[in-house]
């Protein structure tokens, strides 16, 4: 499978781009598209598909081609893999459906492929992305053959340029603020192998979510949630303006470590507050009765633990790659900022492979086993299984077998 990358600031740079790359009776059948909301995605989709090429796309905070940060842009990763080989599923969801629509989604891919891998983005700002991780497991297992195989999930959530307001997802011929694409591509035929790496160090003592609804948390240790937040970490929120609901920035950079029985931590952002009853409404569920923890930015040796996991994965299968696809969270870019091209240069000269990737609101995917990660003995029943993760960097490995 042959793979090119391409990147533009317009349409007529895409326009450009593609047929140079094209010229030399490259065909690609797939294209990976990460696009700033300020593009036009309509015209995108209508250049594609003029040359037959079906669409996996997805607004964005920010994206990246091999080594290089853009914004506003439009980035492009276009794949000559057989058609027969994958298949792109476009749904229009809302919470109170996600994970009847993933369970959907799920056994569509179990009916189409006996090992089907899934790569998915959502849009939706406030759309909680764990009902699709389960919704697709349970959608999977129900075959009686797929029991003794863990299906594989990768992905991220859309972005906006961090407006916070309308996100997107698209495929040829449809779009919506509110939805979910999947790529379902065969394993028998494709690897996909992937990581979830975060960084993120748990701080100060344990403490209790005492009152939760979903993924908005009212109070910690029977305290205001917002209010616990900011003491604790001596940051505030801007009272300008009469919204109750604001953006909550600041809070990006501690989020929530939700500790799990038997099961590593998830890490859960609050992306806005809520002045009124002082709540932090995050982008994943927080369950009422969780333990949790503050966290801290990473250092920038969390930049050498992303490359030495992805190295992990890529010796132990000794793996080759056609292409990389990255899902970073957008916090770990407001943390390191211009250093985060160092972190992405490396991870694709590992592979030295085609990338394209984006700066997300949230990553679908799973960490490396205890074993595996080097963590300490104490750390050793914890186990890791696919997941909604927040401020994760999210990498996927292709090659056709």
């Amino acid at each position: 499978m042959n793979a090119k990358s391409i990147k533009g600031k317009s349409i007529k740079e895409i326009s450009s781009a593609l047929t140079g790359n094209m010229a030399d009776g490259f065909k690609p059948t797939l294209a990976i598209v990460f696009i700033s909301v300020k593009q036009d995605r309509e015209a995108i989709s209508r250049l594609l598909d003029e040359k037959g090429i079906q669409i996996f796309g997805a607004t964005t905070a920010g994206e990246f081609i091999d080594g290089e940060i853009e914004e506003g842009s439009i980035v492009m990763l276009l794949l000559d893999m057989n058609t027969a080989y994958f298949k792109i599923e476009f749904l229009e969801t809302r919470q109170e459906t996600a994970f009847e629509d993933a369970t959907k989604l799920g056994i569509t891919g179990k009916e189409t492929f006996t090992n089907p891998a899934f790569i998915i983005a959502n849009s939706g700002v406030s759309l909680d992305g764990e009902p699709f991780v389960e919704g697709i497991i349970q959608g999977y297992g129900k075959s009686p053959s797929s029991a003794d195989r863990e299906v594989t999930i990768f992905g991220g959530k859309a972005g906006d340029d961090l407006a916070l307001e309308s996100t997107f997802v698209f495929t040829n011929g449809k779009s919506n603020d509110c939805a979910l694409v999947a790529l379902i591509i065969d394993e028998d035929k494709v690897d996909v192998r992937g990581i979830a790496t975060c960084g993120w160090q748990a701080i100060g003592t344990t403490k209790t979510v005492t009152k939760s609804e979903g993924n908005t948390v009212y109070t910690i240790d029977d305290k205001p949630a917002l209010d616990m937040l900011m003491n604790y970490l001596g940051v505030e929120i801007k009272q300008e303006g009469s919204k109750d609901i604001v953006t909550f920035l600041s809070s990006w950079y501690y989020p929530l470590q939700v500790e799990r029985e038997n099961v590593d931590p998830v890490i859960r952002t609050a992306m806005f507050a809520n002045r009124e009853d002082r709540s932090l409404i995050c982008s994943g569920k927080v369950p009422q009765g969780s333990k949790i923890k503050f966290s801290m930015p990473p250092d920038f040796d969390s930049i050498d633990t992303v490359v030495a996991e992805c190295k992990v994965i890529k010796d132990e299968a000794q793996q080759e790659a056609d292409a990389l696809i990255m899902f970073s969270c957008v916090s770990r870019y407001l943390s390191f900022g211009v250093v985060m091209k160092e972190e992405i240069e490396q991870v694709q000269k590992i592979w030295d492979a085609p990338m394209a990737g984006f700066f997300s609101y949230g990553e679908y995917g799973k960490s490396l086993p205890v074993r595996q990660a080097g963590l300490s003995p104490g750390n050793a029943e914890k186990t890791a299984k696919y997941d909604y993760h927040n401020n994760t960097c999210c990498l996927v490995a292709l090659k056709e077998k």
